[in-house]
């Protein structure tokens, strides 16, 4: 996701505040100006009142109240970046190669963020589209969640060995130790509450067809291998309502116009 501009400023913020002498946030002379609406400047360069702004509206975008302390704090911080800016040009560091590749990065991110900006403003995320995905996923997902184990070896031998080793009364808990996903070996086995759309088919279908308590007779394999499955419990399926996954919904059709936009502007492009 493209990040927003404030990201650059919280960075800036941070690591300026100690550079500012002490008291600054009380400073009277930067407070003073941008309550004149007047611009400060720096060893005779001006530092714009609308930059000022900019970073308030960010800052308040983030929740920050827009009131003199917060304008006083940003000149503070932006007079302290204009100071180590000329002690950089001063030195020559501006015609670094490494500074020259950070601006240039910086520049294409801040004008990809632009174009993305301005393209979701024609192409807004219409709330009947938000709607029509949530159903989808909705239907597609089944009306029962397992909460399963498993245990995943690489040879259906072994696999009907730990069958035969769990028919003798050892624990699957214990048994499952032996299994090569990282992800639950060390739980148990245990794959929490799921259902069975976010498994490959071979293992849901398997999943579906044994009864609570009870585990696979016969391995069951996959593209990750052979598992014994083990189905400890069942239930209706707990979907989020429309209001909470909103946001989300949005997020993820935006992500799709914009992936429309970047493959369209690819194809018309000359790639060498």
């Amino acid at each position: 996701m493209i990040r927003r501009t404030s990201t650059f400023f919280a960075a800036a913020f941070v690591a300026l505040a100690a550079a500012a002498p002490v008291g600054a946030q009380n400073a009277k002379a930067p407070a003073t100006a941008q309550s004149a609406d007047k611009p400060v400047s720096v060893n005779g360069k001006v530092i714009p009142k609308a930059r000022v702004d900019f970073v308030a509206k960010e800052r308040v975008a983030q929740g920050q109240a827009d009131n003199e302390q917060l304008r006083g704090a940003i000149t503070d911080t932006l007079i302290n970046q204009e100071v180590l800016a000329q002690e950089a040009e001063k030195k020559g560091l501006a015609k670094s190669g490494n500074v020259q590749m950070q601006v240039d990065l910086a520049r294409q991110e801040i004008l990809a963020r632009a174009i993305v900006s301005d393209y979701l403003k024609t192409h807004a995320v219409k709330d009947d589209a938000v709607r029509a995905e949530y159903e989808k996923i909705k239907s597609q997902r089944s009306s029962q969640e397992y909460r399963a184990r498993h245990i995943l070896v690489d040879k259906e031998d072994e696999a009907k060995a730990i069958i035969e080793r769990l028919k003798k009364g050892e624990k699957f808990e214990e048994l499952a130790k032996l299994s090569k996903d990282p992800g639950s070996k060390d739980r148990g086995g245990d794959l929490d509450w799921a259902n069975t759309s976010t498994y490959v088919k071979p293992f849901g279908d398997a999943l579906t067809k044994l009864e609570k308590g009870k585990t696979t007779d016969v391995p069951v394999q996959t593209q990750f291998g052979w598992h014994i499955i083990q189905l400890d419990d069942v239930r209706t399926t707990q979907f989020p309502p429309f209001d909470q996954v909103k946001q989300q919904i949005v997020n993820f059709l935006q992500n799709q116009e914009i992936q429309k936009l970047v493959s369209d502007l690819r194809s018309k492009a000359k790639i060498e």
